[in-house]
């Protein structure tokens, strides 16, 4: 204990920039944790289709939707997400949802406007496309 203390004194940028993120991650995840919208795996979110007649909505761009996508699911283009235009989901306000992006990185966003337009189960496919072909799933390919 004596020995972190010196090197705090000693090196008092390196262990305020540790210190930060640290703290960094304990917010992260209790943001995570907390929050409404849960990231879930390929595997719960193929229980959820199944089961839960849950909706999966491909955020990718038409082209890379056209290529290879998700069955049954649904394409939602950037332009009708930043106009709020979920008419063609109004159907499923009460079914679950998973968003899908090309990696699990830009589907937040895209949730959260879903759950502040009135949608009540809505989730994330952690890892996004990539992580449903890395599993080896079932694709659509034209």
């Amino acid at each position: 204990m004596d020995q972190l203390i010196i090197f705090a004194g000693n090196h008092p940028v390196l262990s305020a920039a540790w210190a930060a993120i640290v703290v960094l991650i304990i917010v992260t995840t209790i943001r995570i944790q907390m929050s409404p919208i849960k990231q879930i795996s390929t595997q719960e979110l193929t229980f959820l289709v199944n089961r839960e007649e849950g909706v999966v909505v491909d955020i990718r761009t038409e082209k890379e939707f056209k290529a290879s996508r998700i069955i049954d699911s649904k394409n939602l283009v950037k332009e009708k997400v930043s106009n709020n235009d979920f008419a063609t989901l109004e159907n499923y306000k009460d079914k679950p949802i998973i968003v899908v992006c090309t990696a699990g990185i830009t589907a937040s966003p895209v949730a959260n406007q879903l759950l502040k337009a009135g949608f009540t189960k809505v989730s994330l496919l952690k890892g996004g496309m990539n992580s449903w072909v890395n599993a080896g799933l079932p694709l659509v390919k034209k």
